[in-house]
C-alpha cells in the first residue's frame, strides 16, 4: 500500500502561504502557513496533522489488539498533543478514554502499551511518546 499527499508553497516563510491535498481528497487545497503553524490563523499545520495521524493510528491498533483478545470496545477516544520546540517535534502525548466492557485493568494496560509501542506511526516517530489512559470512565 502507498498513500500520498501534496504540499504547495508560494512565497517566503512568513508572508507565504501553502496548501495541502491528500490522495483521498479529505484534504483538498487545505491552507497552511506560518500563521496557521505558529499563531491561530484558520488552516492546518504539520504538527496538527502528525497528532491526528498518531491518534488515529494508535486508536486503530488498540481496537485491533482488543478485538484479537475477544474484547469489543464500545468507544475509544484518543487525543494527541504534539510538542514542537526549537524546530523539533519533541514529544507526542496520547490521552485515551476507553469504554471496553469485561476487560481487567491489567489486560487493558497491556494492550494499550502494545498499541503505543507498535502502531505504525509510533514506530515512525523519532521522539518521546507518552500516554495516559482511563478505562470505562
Amino acid at each position: 500500500m502507498k498513500r500520498n499527499a501534496t504540499a504547495v508553497w508560494n512565497g517566503t516563510i512568513k508572508e507565504g502561504k501553502g496548501h495541502l491535498s491528500t490522495q483521498s481528497q479529505v484534504l483538498q487545497n487545505t491552507p497552511y502557513s506560518f500563521h496557521t503553524r505558529f499563531e491561530n490563523e484558520k488552516g492546518t499545520n504539520p504538527e496538527e496533522l502528525i497528532g491526528a495521524a498518531h491518534a488515529g493510528c494508535f486508536t486503530m491498533q488498540l481496537s485491533a489488539n482488543l478485538t484479537k483478545e475477544d474484547f469489543n470496545p464500545v468507544e475509544l477516544e484518543t487525543r494527541c498533543d504534539i510538542t514542537f520546540e526549537d524546530g523539533t517535534v519533541k514529544k507526542s502525548h496520547l490521552i485515551l478514554k476507553a469504554k471496553v466492557p469485561g476487560i481487567s485493568q491489567e489486560k487493558f494496560e497491556e494492550l494499550v502499551k502494545d498499541a503505543k509501542e507498535n502502531c505504525p506511526i509510533s514506530r515512525l516517530l523519532n521522539t518521546e511518546i507518552s500516554l495516559e489512559s482511563s478505562l470505562n470512565g
